[in-house]
């Protein structure tokens, strides 16, 4: 049974309801204080997922490894780094009500299932724990329409891509006989029957849906311009960590002896989504629309290390993965910071001259967009050559061209807003920004300037929880 192994989330659970219970009694102004103690309950879970031996729990539906680990690690850091701007963001915006950070904190509880999952069952049920918290913190803000039409389109869509997975696990039980992760490996090392290589179909389709890959991407530019800003950085952050580390485990665990079964589909997935997310982000105004597309795309370079399917692609897109928290992180605190005479504003145009009325800002927002664009020596540039590497070496030359081009392309509309924070006529400036948006602005910068000093701490980590997965 060892149940040890749900120490960290089980804490985390506790320590949800508890706030949940201050929340209620301290209204109205409960809201900061539910909101200091789920940052510190993500501290102490962090604490408790360093610390805590590997182990499997709950005869096989529960695993703690190094690749749990580390994917826990980011999905804590990523929720944090949320967290922190929804304070400065939400009073602002009229939103201050102690139920987001207790819908943050359960959300997160059902992430860090998602990676430890070892049987497919465990898989749903974190996944569902995770989207039903998404859904609701999507439609937050309830008085504005964009919001409230987020949050039912991501619903609905939400919806269709479970009942696509759920569908695919009843295939994949109905052929194999089991849904644990081990059993399935041992199954499916032999003959496969087509009815479990559909099912096996289906359990990526839902999945896709979750990273925001195309051509399961739909919901993603409503979800990400319609959602309160603070949200939008949790949906690009936490979320993205934990749906791509659960295809990581799926694929290369149960599904791993089935390579040459899955291994196209992933690469289409990849490239369709690179294509897309370089091509359509060209024409946005709207700087969140704009951020949705990319996220896209980089979720399309990471799969071109799943895609390859061995041990260093693995780690090619953990390195991904943790450049892409920090990264994305600090762009949101850069677009939470766009606010002037008190109203936020999204277009892309706001940020005209930005670098004469406010150069620090303008400094970070030219840092974080370089490095998506993959220009050394920043972070970016590091976890595409990871993938990069990986694919050639594997002879996807063909993946890693298209990567490479798409990138170029994509390198437009990065540049584009660094040209128009430097080179354009200034308007007027934006309103003093809180310090914890600062805060998390500068942590993200800083990681992103300087990773190439210590990236080697950072790749043994992602190899050791890749090695993990084999």
């Amino acid at each position: 049974m060892n149940w040890t192994v749900v120490l960290p989330e089980l804490v985390l659970s506790l320590a949800g309801l508890a706030i949940l219970v201050i929340g209620v009694l301290r209204k109205p102004d409960g809201t900061p204080l539910a909101a200091m103690l789920t940052l510190g309950a993500f501290l102490v879970t962090g604490l408790l997922v360093l610390t805590r031996p590997d182990g499997v729990g709950f005869y096989g539906q529960f695993l703690v490894d190094p690749f749990a680990r580390l994917a826990k690690i980011l999905i804590l850091i990523g929720a944090a780094f949320s967290l922190m701007l929804a304070l400065d963001y939400n009073p602002r915006q009229g939103l201050a009500r102690f139920e987001f950070p207790v819908l943050m904190l359960f959300a997160t509880v059902g992430m860090m299932g998602m990676v430890s999952a070892g049987n497919l069952m465990t898989l749903y049920v974190a996944l569902e724990l995770q989207s039903l918290a998404l859904y609701v913190l999507a439609a937050f803000a309830r008085d504005d329409v964009r919001s409230s039409e987020a949050g039912l389109k991501y619903f609905v869509l939400g919806a269709l891509a479970s009942g696509l997975l759920l569908y695919g696990i009843s295939l994949v039980y109905g052929f194999s006989g089991t849904m644990d992760f081990a059993a399935l490996g041992h199954l499916l090392s032999g003959t496969v029957s087509p009815g479990l290589v559909v099912g096996i179909v289906f359990v990526i389709v839902g999945l896709a849906f979750k990273i925001s890959a195309a051509p399961f991407h739909m919901w993603t530019p409503d979800v990400y311009e319609g959602s309160p800003s603070s949200v939008t950085a949790f949906f690009a952050t936490a979320p993205k960590v934990a749906a791509m580390a659960l295809l990581l485990r799926v694929m290369s665990g149960p599904f791993g002896h089935l390579l040459s079964s899955w291994q196209l589909i992933i690469q289409i997935i990849s490239v369709v989504s690179m294509v897309l997310g370089a091509l359509a982000a060209i024409g946005q105004t709207n700087i969140k629309r704009l951020m949705a597309y990319s996220s896209i795309g980089h979720m399309g370079y990471a799969l071109i290390g799943l895609a390859v399917g061995t041990e260093l692609g693995m780690r090619g897109v953990l390195v991904y993965l943790l450049v892409y928290v920090f990264m994305s992180a600090g762009t949101w605190a850069c677009i939470i910071a766009m606010r002037r005479q008190g109203r936020a504003v999204e277009r892309i145009a706001d940020l005209s001259g930005l670098a004469k009325t406010d150069p620090g800002l303008a400094l970070a927002f030219a840092i974080f967009m370089f490095s998506m664009a993959g220009i050394p020596p920043l972070a970016g540039f590091f976890g595409k050559l990871y993938v990069f590497l990986a694919a050639v070496q594997s002879g996807l030359w063909t993946l890693a061209i298209i990567g490479v081009l798409t990138s170029v392309v994509g390198s437009y509309y990065y540049l584009r807003i660094v040209k128009v924070m430097y080179f354009d006529a200034p308007v007027e400036a934006f309103d003093r920004r809180s310090n914890l948006v600062g805060f998390v602005a500068a942590v993200a910068g800083i990681f992103t300037l300087f990773f190439f000093l210590f990236p080697g701490p950072l790749v043994a980590a992602a190899g050791s929880a890749a090695a993990a997965l084999f």
